[in-house]
């Protein structure tokens, strides 16, 4: 939620928490969950100043069910928009793509992939808002959640009636996710992120975008990936690593149940 928020340009303030709970959920874990996410709300900065609990019977539930939406507040001048990209426009992503989505299929399936990789989840305002304040002309952003990236670039593509072409060599997919998927046969690019966004940003601010990402925590793998076009609008192109094109597709289904 604070993620969705921040990626629309607003600060995030306030965020409302409501559990459906399972009959005979040990009490053990609901406090665990409950400490996370108090942590979780003092590190994005904001309150939760409302919320609800059901418990359901036993076998109506899967566990533990969680729904929360917020409040937050778009500065003066800050306009960012899905249908807002332009021909010349640059694609940058702030760092390391598909570690979520990976860390919890291991765990779910119990797969060992030989190395550890944890979830990127994260409080992108930590980000954005500074970035925002830069000045800098972000045009679009969107947070690389269900779906992935594959998910976001269409988005942006089609919402604002453009072409993207993107560089495979340029995405940052660390070898273990890479690993992974070829072992579980995903698309690294639909793969689930909690810590990453898209940003579509005018060529002119391209460099100067990067380098501010990369001097913060949440941004220091931030990276150059394509550009927006003018050519087959509402469809992204990625230049591979053989010297190819291919069509990245809106990916459909689920790789996991949802959690986010």
């Amino acid at each position: 939620t604070v993620n969705d928020l921040a990626v629309s340009g607003a600060r995030p303030i306030a965020v409302s928490l409501a559990f459906i709970v399972e009959e005979g959920f040990p009490m053990e874990s609901l406090e665990r969950v409950a400490d996370s996410i108090r942590s979780a709300a003092d590190r994005a900065g904001v309150s939760i100043v409302t919320g609800d609990t059901k418990v359901v019977e036993k076998g109506k539930a899967d566990g533990i069910y969680i729904n929360t939406s917020g409040i937050g507040v778009v500065p003066d001048g800050v306009s960012v928009s899905t249908d807002a990209a332009k021909a010349g426009d640059v694609i940058i992503v702030n760092g390391n793509i598909g570690e979520h989505g990976l860390a919890i299929a291991s765990k779910r399936e119990g797969i060992d992939f030989g190395v550890d990789i944890e979830s990127d989840s994260a409080p992108l305002s930590e980000l954005i808002i500074p970035m925002l304040e830069q000045g800098f002309a972000v045009r679009a952003m969107r947070d690389a959640t269900r779906g992935g990236l594959a998910a976001v670039l269409n988005e942006i593509a089609s919402d604002s009636g453009v072409g993207m072409v993107v560089d495979e060599a340029q995405i940052p997919i660390p070898e273990a996710v890479l690993s992974g998927c070829e072992l579980m046969g995903y698309e690294p690019l639909n793969i689930a992120n909690e810590g990453k966004f898209v940003a579509v940003v005018d060529g002119s601010d391209a460099e100067r975008v990067v380098e501010f990402m990369r001097s913060r925590e949440l941004g220091r793998n931030a990276a150059l990936i394509g550009e927006v076009v003018s050519e087959h609008p509402g469809t992204v192109v990625m230049k591979t690593i053989y010297g190819g094109q291919r069509v990245v597709d809106v990916p459909y289904g689920d790789l996991l149940p949802r959690i986010c």
